[in-house]
């Protein structure tokens, strides 16, 4: 070995630092090491949010949870099956007991966390669904506090000084008082912070920064541009791995075990061909360093592997220009729905992004359904945001050029637009879904049955907050596509976070967090923050477990 630690991490997003903490805490000497210039993952590029059942700051407000209570909802969510290895029974009971725990450690190496107070569980109907939710985020974060790491932390992609729960409301600016509210306050926060020389940035660049910083404070060792090449096995076990120093191979020595927390595949297309098939690596949120490198890894060392054709699909809509824009929020407020592409609906447009995707890939197996389209009137353009741009704003001629935006005056009209073969049958769709909205039920699919549904729409629209009539022309329609924020299989880990092999056997000094995990969560997100919460949860019970620490909590 050119130089050993106690324990090394591959990648810096959600859950390494966390891990970092603990050992540091425990007297072990850490490194991270990440392949890309900037650290943060993917987590620091994302909301920010963890799912954390009966957590700390429940109870104070008010808010009823419990081990049991979580436990029923993710058997009634998640349940027992036998393609879910990651999900097993024994894994989701660990699961519920830790993170709380690891949300307690990291409030007392001064973390500075808070609940959001309202976002519901995505399956809030079902048994142990907690309306409230179960979220827990970071306070803003002043990145100047970083000094010379602040060039360092991946930028975010919410970029207001708001806190994320309040950045999902502002764009009813145009329809809600609350909104507009909340849009003046965080002018007047972005306006003093200038003045006082501050950088606040909100979600995962809020998180991450503030784990980088205590991080960096305990003496966690983090090396950007040191890609892993290889893991590196003595009699069976993992012994530390072959990096990248000063341009050439640097193996590093692991004395208590290596964590591997390098993210998904979802930039790899040869990957996604083979596992996921009908999804592009351009329609990603993940970070770029999201390419697979420790998936191959693990398969050439005889990792167990499971999960693999699964992501956290997230609905995107493809602005020129611009990248993939996420479209929940849009989709599901009212004057809008979504069709195949013979002009059927097919689906609840609100809910769970993942089963969204989910749906898509599943539809187009029989009928063509990537892209799908999302069709809009005037009402809509006039309350909501579309691709980023401003409600009621004129929309760039760029968008209409190259057919990004279509338009029609009538729905038939928007249909041949959209190269749809027969306009009847999305004036058919129009009408039925337009006849649930003037009941304020969707007979077909339940759109706004759920609390969710009901968050993700417009409050101040009655009688449904899900639910508007598209009638008014002009019409509008966008592309849809089944996008992801990352991958959703991986290596499969037992209940300390430790590999296995195809045989169910450990590989000794081998552990794994993150998206390059089967998930906990199996086939289903149960709510906001249901990889970044296990990302965390496993990375601390991984590090609690090379430090010997049993379930103490590692405050000693």
């Amino acid at each position: 070995m050119d130089e050993t630690f106690d324990f090394v991490v591959v990648g810096s997003g959600g859950g390494s630092m966390a891990a970092g903490l603990v050992l540091r805490k425990a007297g072990k000497s850490v490194l991270i090491l990440e392949k890309e210039a900037l650290v943060g993952g993917s987590t620091a590029k994302a909301g920010g949010v963890m799912w954390i059942p009966n957590n700390r700051f429940m109870a104070p407000a008010g808010v009823a949870d419990s081990h049991e209570k979580a436990t029923t909802y993710l058997d009634a969510v998640v349940g027992d099956h036998d393609d879910t290895p990651g999900a097993t029974r024994e894994r989701r009971d660990a699961y519920i007991r830790e993170a709380p725990a690891m949300v307690d450690f990291l409030v007392s190496q001064g973390i500075k966390l808070r609940r959001s107070p309202y976002w519901p569980d995505y399956y809030d109907d079902r048994a142990g669904g907690s309306e409230p939710g179960r979220t827990v985020v970071a306070e803003l974060f002043d990145i100047n506090e970083l000094g010379p790491w602040k060039d360092r932390l991946r930028p975010n992609m919410f970029t207001m000084p708001a806190l994320i729960y309040d950045a999902t409301q502002l764009p009813l600016v145009k329809v809600s008082w609350r909104a507009k509210w909340l849009g003046f306050q965080v002018v007047v926060r972005g306006a003093l912070a200038k003045l006082t020389g501050k950088h606040l940035v909100t979600a995962g660049a809020a998180l991450q920064g503030r784990m980088l910083q205590q991080a960096l404070k305990v003496g966690v060792e983090l090396r950007p541009e040191s890609p892993v090449k290889e893991l590196i096995l003595e009699d069976g076990a993992v012994a530390g791995v072959v990096t990248v120093k000063d341009g050439r191979e640097w193996r590093v020595g692991a004395r208590s075990g290596v964590l591997l927390n390098a993210g998904g595949f979802a930039w790899n297309q040869e990957m996604l061909d083979k596992y996921i098939p009908n999804v592009r690596a351009e329609w990603t949120h993940a970070a770029p360093g999201d390419t697979g490198d420790m998936h191959k890894e693990l398969m050439r060392i005889g990792a167990a592997m499971a999960q693999m054709d699964e992501m956290v699909g997230n609905q995107m809509t493809l602005p020129p220009n611009q990248g993939p824009a996420g479209v929940q929020m849009e989709l599901s407020k009212p004057h809008a729905f979504m069709v195949d592409q013979t002009g059927e609906r097919y689906m609840n447009e609100g809910g769970s992004y993942m089963e969204f995707c989910q749906r898509i890939l599943a539809r187009n197996e029989t009928v063509p359904a990537v892209p799908s389209w999302m069709i809009m009137d005037s009402q809509f353009i006039a309350n909501y945001m579309i691709g980023g741009s401003m409600p009621g704003s004129e929309k760039p001629k760029l968008w209409f050029d190259q057919g990004y935006l279509r338009k029609g005056d009538t729905i038939e009209a928007l249909a041949k637009a959209c190269g749809m073969k027969d306009p009847t049958k999305l004036k058919a769709a129009t009408e039925r879904f337009n006849g649930f909205a003037r009941k304020g039920r969707d007979e077909d699919f339940h759109r706004g049955d759920r609390a969710y549904d009901r968050w993700l729409g417009d409050p101040t629209h009655k009688p449904s907050a899900a639910l508007g009539t598209v009638e008014k022309g002009p019409f509008y329609a966008v592309q849809v596509v089944p996008g992801n924020v990352g991958t959703y299989g991986g290596v499969v880990t037992d209940t300390h976070a430790r590999v296995l092999r195809e045989d169910g056997s450990i590989i000794p000094g081998l552990y794994a967090t993150g998206t390059t995990t089967a998930s906990v969560m199996g086939r289903t997100y149960p709510g906001a923050g249901c990889s970044i919460g296990p990302s965390f949860t496993w990375g601390f019970v991984a590090a609690k477990h090379a430090a010997n620490l049993g379930n103490q909590p590692p405050v000693a």
